[in-house]
């Protein structure tokens, strides 16, 4: 089953505010719903998609596997936790969420033990995020490229992330783009704004159509309905070549997610 192009993220969502998000968003149409262990909300994702009578096999639940539960110890056992809380038999995709800090844990003890969560029947695909030139080259060691379905990174206007779109396209591996929308801050750049206005479209339909157009798979967030609704519809939304080169020269390598475990980027 291939990544739906877009879904919907969950981060910084909780508790009712979670399952308000997430209810909305089945009810309008989304079918990719993207939560992680450290988020803590995926018990509140799961009541929200038991009770939206949306069909299993219609959806495409992910999940990112936290640094604390990379050792090959502790992986499966992490996955089955949080399967029980999302009221699922199986995952459609599980991510590590980020390369073990400092290296600490080698990639392929954790890329092996999610391989073997996958032949378990804890999740359909697996894939990797925030991982760098080095950590890709080295999840593909691990596992092969044929078995990385995706890798989840930034990618917004302001953060191109070129280094890596470059090297997992060589490989042949998709990207998911998180913060799609650069938590907000491509609603006030004048280009995306200009471009909006061409089309009666919103600024967040345009970064969201721009990413779409370039292959990525997108998860942006959003606690409103209307919003949810709108950001569903930049899959309709076509740019022009100009366009979508106008906004290629926005990159200003604006990271937002930067903790400070966070691998030695690209």
């Amino acid at each position: 089953m291939s990544i739906p192009a877009l879904g919907l993220g969950t981060f910084r969502l909780k508790e009712q505010q979670v399952i308000d998000s997430v209810s909305n968003g089945l009810e309008l149409g989304y079918r990719h719903i993207d939560t992680a262990q450290i988020y803590g909300n995926e018990t509140d994702v799961g009541l929200a998609i038991a009770e939206s009578g949306v069909p299993r096999d219609e959806l495409f639940v992910t999940t990112k596997v936290w640094t604390e539960n990379l050792t090959a110890a502790r992986l499966i056992p992490s996955l089955e936790e949080s399967l029980a809380k999302l009221r699922l038999e199986r995952l459609d995709l599980a991510l590590i969420h980020w390369p073990s800090p400092a290296d600490a844990i080698p990639v392929a003890e954790y890329m092996g033990a999610l391989a073997e969560a996958r032949a378990r029947g804890l999740t359909l695909q697996i894939g990797i995020s925030n991982f760098t030139l080095s950590h890709m080259q080295q999840a593909i060691d691990a596992v092969g490229k044929e078995a990385i379905a995706t890798n989840q990174v930034e990618i917004h206007p302001f953060l191109q992330n070129r280094k890596v779109v470059e090297f997992a396209r060589s490989q042949g591996i998709h990207l998911t783009a998180y913060m799609p929308l650069a938590y907000g801050k491509v609603m006030h750049d004048p280009v995306i704004r200009g471009i909006a206005t061409a089309h009666d479209a919103t600024p967040a339909q345009v970064a969201l159509a721009w990413l779409l157009q370039q292959g990525f798979a997108v998860i942006p967030s959003s606690t409103r309905r209307d919003n949810l609704a709108s950001n569903l519809r930049a899959q309709e939304l076509v740019l022009t070549e100009t366009e979508m080169a106008a906004i290629a020269t926005l990159d200003r390598g604006e990271r937002l997610a930067a903790p400070d475990f966070a691998p030695n980027w690209d």
